[in-house]
């Protein structure tokens, strides 16, 4: 079946470039947009009081900061800055426009009930390989919550004031990333080999925005032959910078446990069997993941606490 493409509306205000989008299925902003936020201290995302979403970007034509507010079954969308216009066109496939349900047919029990209770979770397609691979690279090996602290100190340090009314910072230039020795990475917690990564990432940042022009599996092994990007760096880029509802990323901590959890009522779980239960869900594994992780539902943790590393200079 042909689906019918987002129609928009484009008005130019004063201070703001604006479409407003009727979506072809529903959208929840929060569920939508939440992967992109790397935690509540994100300087790059903010949400208000009433439920809109905002987010500061780089695009090829230059920064944006961008406003989604629902109303009505439709999202008005605000662009300022010098990526206004880009934004605004990109816009449709940042709230899931590429997206598709079409083959997900869950059997019942849990993913069913999910997908029934979560109508509005789309995969997001933000069209930002650069900008989706730093954060994932920071968060390699390392507790949630220091990796989050690492980015965030990143983007005030080495980002910029974003345009628009809401005080939100641009994430770090490649260029920037690339110019700096890895020991300026230090106050930010981050060490050696990832700020190598790091580095290689932002010289090679054409390359890595030329995959959304390839097939998938094309872009899945572009990313894997940058230094540091193992399957699960390349999976986590995948899903929000590409729009894989596939994607599942492997090699991450808590998440076979989670799966296992909920699929299976296991509560601890391995990558392999991970992907066996993940496996009548092919073509939507990382949406069935999406699902999960947006429920709430986790395993039951039991023993230490990984001791968090600290590289921050005294």
């Amino acid at each position: 079946m042909t689906e019918r493409t987002d129609r928009t509306e484009r008005q130019r205000s004063e201070h703001a470039v604006e479409t407003v989008i009727r979506p072809r299925m529903p959208i929840h902003l929060g569920l939508t947009l939440a992967p992109l936020r790397r935690g509540g201290g994100d300087p790059t995302m903010a949400v208000d009081g009433d439920g809109s979403w905002w987010r500061a970007t780089r695009t090829p034509l230059g920064p944006v900061a961008t406003r989604f507010a629902c109303a009505g079954g439709e999202v008005r969308v605000s662009g300022w800055g010098e990526g206004a216009e880009w934004a605004i066109e990109a816009a449709p496939e940042l709230l899931g426009s590429r997206d598709t349900v079409e083959g997900f047919d869950p059997p019942s029990g849990l993913v069913r009930e999910l997908h029934r209770r979560m109508p509005g979770l789309r995969i997001t397609r933000s069209r930002a390989v650069f900008e989706a691979i730093v954060p994932s690279i920071i968060e390699q090996k390392v507790a949630g919550a220091a990796a989050r602290d690492s980015y965030r100190a990143m983007v005030m340090a080495w980002g910029e004031a974003a345009p628009g009314p809401r005080r939100l910072r641009v994430p770090p230039a490649p260029a920037r990333v690339a110019a700096e020795p890895y020991f300026e990475f230090h106050p930010f917690g981050i060490e050696q080999r990832r700020a190598s990564f790091l580095r290689s990432a932002a010289r090679y940042a054409r390359r890595l925005e030329a995959t959304l022009d390839m097939t998938l599996s094309e872009a899945h092994r572009r990313l894997r032959a940058l230094p540091g990007v193992g399957p699960w760096t390349a999976e986590e880029v995948a899903i929000v910078a590409l729009g894989d509802a596939d994607a599942v990323s492997i090699g991450d901590y808590h998440l076979p446990h989670n799966v296992s959890w909920a699929l299976a009522g296991e509560p601890r779980g391995t990558d392999e069997r991970m992907l066996e239960l993940l496996e009548p869900f092919r073509g939507h594994r990382g949406r069935v993941i999406r699902l999960i992780v947006a429920s709430g539902i986790g395993a039951p943790r039991y023993g230490p606490r990984q001791p968090i590393r600290s590289f921050a200079r005294s």
